[in-house]
């Protein structure tokens, strides 16, 4: 019999060689999948894992070689996870994956050559390393369906454990804004990330928050187990500026003003009862809301315990704007309260009904200053030194 011979293999493990005669086949399957159609003798084609490799790593690379002729198209089928992509390199010769796998799944990748007018096709399917521990997300704030937020606001990224290469898992984590702008993620825990940016987000764009955390080697034998993505809606820019000496806030949108407020704050008597000053942003809110003197109990000194209407915070040590009818009297002229801002019952719902989370509250007139891990007053903190809790500065 007359003909040439070519081959197509699959290594990386055990390797899986195919010769075949031209003249006595018109195709075959490798790996139970590719096919080769008759034609001139060439040179291999490689695929690395091999065909039945099993636990190769899920940070490991898949590469396609073609000794001879062009790689005209790959692609990689996973049982689970992501999509795999890649990047043709020397001159369509190699193809190599660009991101890593996902633990305990079967792929199979499918690569087409051609050479000398003849288009070959080879398979080789493989299953990755089921890792022992894996890394989730287990938590995106905001996240919210439907939800606007200010131009405050920063994204919390909080993990189902403990992350020991916070390097490699931050290199996962891409922020993607429609108005770019700087920024930078801070680790603020074993578990939890979070990004701020330099300055305020451009109002009405969308911002998307993107994981490629599936087979990242996390550290210490754990692997991503999964991708995660959310969506932020960044709405209208509403900057409230207030002074705790004149017990008035102005309230803007998009830098027009919309209402100036007159309040009744911390009477200052204590520290606990002197409104902190500072970058505030808008965390929550409710209605109604119950509201007791922190770390007292029934028959303690100063225990108090109020249910308040229209409530919005703005710090984690129980500061809140909300409607005050008792105090009316003094806002605008006079500071009463234990430490929140007292407004009028119209004036508290009018906020409550505008309000987005991360919208920015600056207050001053007071000696005491937020803390930049109160609740989230993270823009008390420079850039610069954000920035230095960053795994990769």
């Amino acid at each position: 019999m007359t003909g040439g011979r070519f081959r197509l293999a699959a290594t990386g493990g055990a390797a899986v060689v195919a010769m075949l005669t031209a003249g006595s086949l018109a195709g075959c399957s490798i790996g139970g999948a590719g096919k080769l159609a008759s034609g001139e003798s060439g040179e291999p084609v490689t695929i690395t894992p091999a065909n039945g490799t099993a636990q190769v790593k899920p940070d490991g690379t898949i590469e396609v070689k073609a000794a001879g002729g062009k790689l005209q198209k790959v692609t990689v089928q996973g049982a689970a996870g992501p999509t795999v992509t890649g990047a043709f390199g020397d001159d369509r010769k190699v193809w190599r994956s660009d991101r890593t796998l996902a633990p305990g799944t079967s792929y199979t990748v499918t690569a087409q050559a051609r050479d000398g007018g003849e288009t070959r096709t080879v398979t080789s399917s493989f299953t990755t390393l089921k890792a022992a521990r894996t890394l989730k997300i287990a938590d995106v704030t905001p996240n919210v369906a439907g939800e606007k937020v200010g131009v405050g606001m920063p994204i919390i990224v909080t993990f189902d454990g403990p992350v020991a290469d916070r390097a490699a898992v931050e290199r996962t984590l891409r922020v993607t804004p429609g108005k770019p702008v700087e920024g930078a993620w801070r680790w603020v825990g074993q578990d939890k990330a979070i990004y701020r940016t330099k300055t305020y987000w451009e109002p009405h764009q969308t911002v998307r928050f993107h994981a490629r955390l599936a087979g990242v080697n996390a550290g210490g034998g754990v692997y991503g187990a999964e991708d995660a993505q959310a969506t932020l809606t960044i709405g209208a820019a509403q900057i409230t500026k207030g002074d705790i000496r004149k017990h008035h806030m102005t309230v803007t949108r998009d830098g027009k003003k919309l209402r100036t407020v007159p309040f009744s704050a911390g009477n200052g008597q204590t520290r606990e009862y002197t409104t902190t000053s500072g970058v505030h942003l808008l965390m929550e809110k409710g209605n109604p809301v119950t509201m007791t003197a922190p770390g007292r109990k029934p028959g303690d000194s100063g225990y108090y315990k109020t249910v308040v209407d229209h409530a919005v915070r703005f710090s984690n040590s129980g500061e809140f704007t909300h409607s005050a009818p008792w105090s009316v009297g003094s806002q605008g002229s006079a500071n009463v309260s234990h430490g929140c801002l007292n407004l009028s019952p119209a004036n508290a719902r009018w906020y409550y009904d505008i309000m987005q989370r991360g919208d920015v509250i600056e207050l001053t007139g007071t000696d005491r200053q937020i803390e930049w891990d109160n609740g989230w007053g993270f823009w008390q903190m420079s850039f610069d030194k954000w920035r230095e809790g960053s795994a990769l500065r």
